[in-house]
């Protein structure tokens, strides 16, 4: 750590992090490295930095030699981790938990990763599939086929495929801004506000103690309440 990394940042990459900072959903790594990146632009030095957000020497090296060296981007978020990509895109995941959720084979009880992994060979393009990957889908999906209380579907055909496609290009598709896309969900949302201005009511009769003729307001004064006083004794009396 001989070499010193200086951070200045543009007023466009300072209004970037602090929107990271204040946006409150931010995940943890990324969230300490805008802190980081702010307050190296500001001149705090690293010990101050590693004592307020709670990151080590080492962090805070490597964010700001990633911040120099290529940029907000990369000092914000890690590389790509070596290793083979998913061999399941987001269709061919949905039609797993499609074929998951049908009515299992003739002579079967119940769907296994074999017969799974065999249903997607056979409807997708796909050559093989191995169990494993078949069991770590359904778990994500917290799909478990061999219990009865869950959604069931009819077979799963060429027309079922067919549907469910055009369902998934709706919702990747981005929607042109003429053409807001309107989701109905069934979480139940309470509607909070009016969009029209509320009448307001005239004032009933219910509330005339109050309310004068013409709509006058009469201040009443408290009801006094009389008691009868006693003769008075002197002395000697």
């Amino acid at each position: 750590m001989n070499v010193h990394y200086v951070v200045e940042l543009t007023p466009t990459e300072r209004g970037d992090l602090e929107a990271v900072v204040a946006s409150g959903t931010t995940r943890g790594r990324k969230l300490k490295r805008a802190q980081v990146l702010l307050a190296a632009d500001a001149g705090v030095a690293d010990r101050f930095i590693a004592a307020t957000v709670g990151v080590g020497p080492a962090t805070i090296y490597r964010t700001k030699r990633r911040f120099v060296e290529r940029g907000i981007a990369r000092a914000l978020h890690d590389d790509p981790r070596p290793g083979a990509g998913r061999k399941l895109t987001a269709k061919d995941e949905a039609l797993l938990v499609a074929v998951a959720c049908s009515k299992p084979p003739p002579g079967r009880a119940r769907w296994t990763l074999e017969l799974l992994a065999g249903a997607v060979v056979r409807l997708t393009e796909h050559t093989a599939l191995s169990r494993e990957t078949v069991r770590r889908r359904l778990h994500e999906k917290a799909v478990k086929p061999w219990q009865h209380k869950m959604w069931c579907l009819p077979a799963v055909d060429a027309e079922f495929v067919a549907r469910m496609e055009d369902v998934l290009e709706l919702h990747a598709a981005r929607p042109p801004r003429t053409m807001p896309v309107v989701c109905f969900d069934e979480t139940p949302t309470q509607l909070i506000g009016e969009t029209r201005a509320v009448p307001r009511l005239a004032p009933s009769l219910a509330d005339d103690r109050r309310q004068g003729r013409g709509g006058r307001r009469e201040e009443r004064a408290p009801r006094q309440r009389s008691l009868p006083m006693g003769r008075r004794r002197g002395r000697g009396s």
